[in-house]
């Protein structure tokens, strides 16, 4: 039986560079080179016919670990909850006030890059604090 080697996760979205761009800034994800022959992505979306132009981005890890984000433009907008969401793991191995503080500072950051804080879950006695999230085209992600 073969293994998976890679995998990537993908976005449904209306602009994907908007949407990847921001996710490069969540994640410290970069871009990846542009296809061979080309000097920049703004070349390569030129070379294409006007109809795929803008319909599709990308990100990676640049440390190589993890997976690729692909970001494909869609002609329908959301209308429902996602089924899978991304979790941003900022407060592993923190609990308490040390992880509540944690999960607030990268709350804080998101929003500036134009997230939508939803609503903070505090500890419970059985659940850590996570914070639920919307990206900028309104995907659903939590801080955890």
């Amino acid at each position: 039986m073969a293994s998976v080697k890679q995998f990537q996760v993908t976005f449904d979205c209306a602009n994907p560079e908007r949407v990847a761009r921001f996710w490069c800034e969540v994640l410290g994800y970069v871009v990846p080179p542009p296809p061979k022959g080309f000097d920049s992505w703004e070349d390569f979306n030129r070379s294409l016919p006007p109809e795929r132009q803008d319909s599709a981005f990308a990100c990676i890890d640049p440390t190589g670990v993890g997976p690729r984000l692909y970001f494909q433009r869609v002609p329908e907008g959301k209308v429902v909850k996602n089924r899978v969401h991304l979790d941003v793991r900022v407060g592993t191995g923190l609990v308490g006030e040390e992880r509540l503080a944690a999960l607030e500072a990268e709350c804080e950051r998101l929003v500036a890059l134009g997230a939508v804080h939803l609503q903070t879950l505090y500890a419970d006695g059985v659940n850590e604090s996570c914070i639920p999230m919307q990206d900028v085209e309104g995907n659903e992600f939590c801080i955890d």
